[in-house]
């Protein structure tokens, strides 16, 4: 299986994207491809999606992969994200640019400075380059200095570009999600790696307080998407500027808000925790009854065992009320199944990897191009055909392929 993984790799997922994505006029990437991998001509280039295939271009090399050349495109989108995106006058990284790197959307989004020292922090591992590293912790700065709630503790997630809390008139502005507070858990974890510093951890640490006591249910220890600033329950609205592309009713409100749950998140929550917890250097054990929590609510109700893959979203108390797959959920399970194999050993939970690789080779991966399809029906018949656009880049394929392969070594280190 290992060997699978790593040919598609090589062969198909990483060509993908080296044969179409560099901009060379411009600096950075092209990210937008039609379901036969053709450029759409969106004249758009978002931080979230330079920022992603950053990160993953650098993943990718820091793993060896791409005999250097992976190396040179990070840079390349290093070199466009300081040119372009970096905000001269007010510090941190502008939210969206056109093609030639005219900012057209200079609110600063939490999210996107999140994947900002995400990338660079990865970028730097990967290549040594310096630059990196100091606009990740000039970023991290920003995000503590202005975005911090130190009231109710948290952070805020939508700022104008001098960095003042956005006005109510924007949508989401005066929301609190478990989506952003995750991924600054990720990016503090690498930010981490990087400097070793009692600052990143501590941020590190406090940040995982506030998801596990603040924004997981009490009972069932599944995320819950969104929060007032006083972390009151909130119905999950579709975020203005931000989450333009997600699957919401037409309203903007998804159904049984305050009811629904996401698998992938979950399963992603639980994978990344364990990262963090590595990188903390600190004993497993005061989170192992969590990790189990959050891990089984996923395998034992998110998991299509007759299909495969994993379903979009459940109850709390674990009922499915979306069973389509969406690409991204897909990897992360792949990745959250596998460490648990290795944290726990049990069997059921290799039978759930499995049934997430088969479905994610057999059906979700467009073998005649090489790319992820974005979303399906339970049993596997694409609905959505785009492969690629600012939302689906390469970050959760490259890494979801990446990251088992490496975990499947570690499985294997242990057998032998």
């Amino acid at each position: 299986m290992k060997l699978k993984l790593e040919k598609y790799l090589k062969e198909e997922l990483l060509p993908f994207w080296l044969d179409r994505c560099m901009d060379f006029k411009n600096g950075g990437y092209v990210t937008h491809f039609d379901q036969y991998g053709k450029d759409t001509l969106l004249n758009e280039k978002s931080l979230i999606s330079q920022t992603r295939a950053v990160y993953s271009f650098s993943l990718a090399h820091r793993n060896g992969y791409g005999d250097n050349k992976c190396a040179d495109y990070a840079t390349h989108g290093v070199n466009f994200l300081l040119d372009k995106m970096w905000d001269k006058t007010c510090g941190g990284f502008f939210w969206m640019a056109d093609r030639e790197g005219n900012v057209i959307e200079d609110k600063k989004i939490v999210y996107g400075q999140s994947f900002a020292i995400y990338c660079l922090c990865e970028h730097y591992l990967a290549t040594g380059d310096k630059r990196s590293l100091e606009y990740a912790e000039k970023t991290f700065d920003l995000v503590l200095k202005y975005c911090t709630d130190s009231f109710y503790g948290g952070y805020f997630e939508i700022m104008d570009r001098n960095w003042d809390l956005s006005s109510r008139n924007v949508i989401g502005s005066d929301r609190k999600t478990l989506d952003v507070h995750m991924h600054l858990m990720e990016s503090f974890t690498n930010l981490l790696k990087c400097t070793k510093d009692h600052l990143s951890r501590r941020k590190l640490l406090e940040v995982i307080d506030v998801i596990r006591f603040r924004m997981l249910h009490p009972d069932y220890g599944t995320g819950i998407a969104q929060f007032t600033p006083d972390w009151q329950v909130a119905s999950q609205v579709k975020l203005d500027i931000i989450w333009g592309l997600d699957r919401f009713e037409e309203k903007g409100i998804k159904p049984n808000p305050k009811e629904t749950t996401s698998f992938g998140h979950n399963i992603e929550f639980m994978w990344l925790l364990c990262t963090a917890l590595e990188e903390l250097e600190i004993d497993f054990n005061e989170y192992i009854p969590l990790i189990r929590k959050v891990l089984d609510h996923s395998v034992n109700y998110g998991i299509d065992h007759e299909y495969g893959g994993i379903y979009v979203d459940g109850l709390h108390n674990g009922k499915v009320t979306d069973d389509q797959k969406e690409f991204w959920q897909q990897a992360e399970a792949m990745i959250g199944t596998l460490y648990a194999c290795n944290l726990f050993g049990d069997e059921k939970y290799w039978e759930a990897f499995k049934a997430m690789e088969n479905f994610v080779y057999n059906k979700v991966i467009n073998h005649s191009l090489g790319e992820w399809w974005p979303l399906l029906t339970r049993e596997g018949k694409v609905i959505w055909f785009h492969m690629s656009n600012s939302w689906k880049i390469n970050y959760h394929t490259i890494r979801g392929i990446v990251f088992s392969i490496n975990l499947l070594n570690r499985l294997l280190t242990k057998v032998q």
